[in-house]
């Protein structure tokens, strides 16, 4: 079976079954989006991104070739595949990153020699703010994105984190309009999935993903694609963080 008549396959079975990172804080209670704006269903396009960021967090490189591959035939476009493996080096690790980046090369060129043409897709348009600018939207996203301003006693003990999350992962990176949030937390929820002892941050992704407008449907999806494409702990870390939020 070729990789878009497995995406499609995919996209039907998870039809039939439907019908940042943030240290544990202080926010409101989960509102999720108006349900004007909410799908019952994640896209096809979409249903690609969690394995994309499985793969890259533990450096399953077989397997990141083959997500890849499927997350272009599904739609992603080069760049936004490009952008979701930056910025995950905030959850994984700039080496991690590095090598997704190296591997997505290859697959963009090998696809290239075989005739296929990938989307560029489009780089960001609006200007990143510097300085004090650049703090202050950052803190405005993080905020939008927790549910309320960030505090705690890990932002008491070390304060330069949550500068440092305000003016480059939530300012430098989530920033960029290249790449929806929505994308991005799909994103953040795979890799942190992925990855064993990280729950109390994939908990706050989990809740993040229902604020900026995805609903427990999709996210149970995101719990079943992992699951079929054979990461049993990962579907089930995402499965614990989603149960417990009421």
């Amino acid at each position: 079976m070729n990789n878009t008549a497995r995406i499609k396959q995919l996209a039907a079975g998870l039809m039939v079954i439907s019908c940042c990172s943030l240290a544990p804080y202080s926010a409101a209670a989960d509102t999720p989006a108006p349900a004007t704006t909410m799908a019952k269903v994640l896209s096809v396009r979409q249903q690609a991104i969690p394995p994309i960021a499985a793969a890259m967090a533990t450096s399953n490189m077989a397997k990141l070739d083959i997500a890849l591959k499927q997350g272009l035939d599904a739609g992603l476009t080069v760049n936004e595949v490009k952008e979701i493996l930056v910025q995950l080096y905030a959850y994984t690790g700039f080496p991690r990153s590095l090598n997704a980046l190296n591997a997505l090369m290859k697959v963009t060129e090998a696809r290239k020699q075989r005739g296929i043409k990938d989307v560029a897709g489009k780089e960001p348009t609006q200007p990143i703010p510097v300085g004090e600018a650049l703090r202050q939207v950052g803190t405005d996203n993080q905020t939008k994105i927790s549910g309320a301003p960030v505090k705690g006693p890990v932002f008491e003990f070390a304060p330069v984190i949550n500068e440092f999350l305000q003016a480059h992962l939530f300012g430098d990176i989530f920033a960029r309009d290249n790449l929806d949030w929505q994308s991005r937390e799909l994103a953040t929820v795979g890799a942190l999935a992925a990855t064993p002892g990280v729950e109390a941050q994939l908990l706050s992704h989990i809740r993040a993903s229902l604020r900026v407008g995805l609903t427990r449907e999709q996210l149970h999806q995101v719990v079943e694609i992992l699951r079929a494409d054979g990461d049993e702990q990962a579907a089930a870390r995402a499965e614990i963080a989603l149960s417990a939020i009421q």
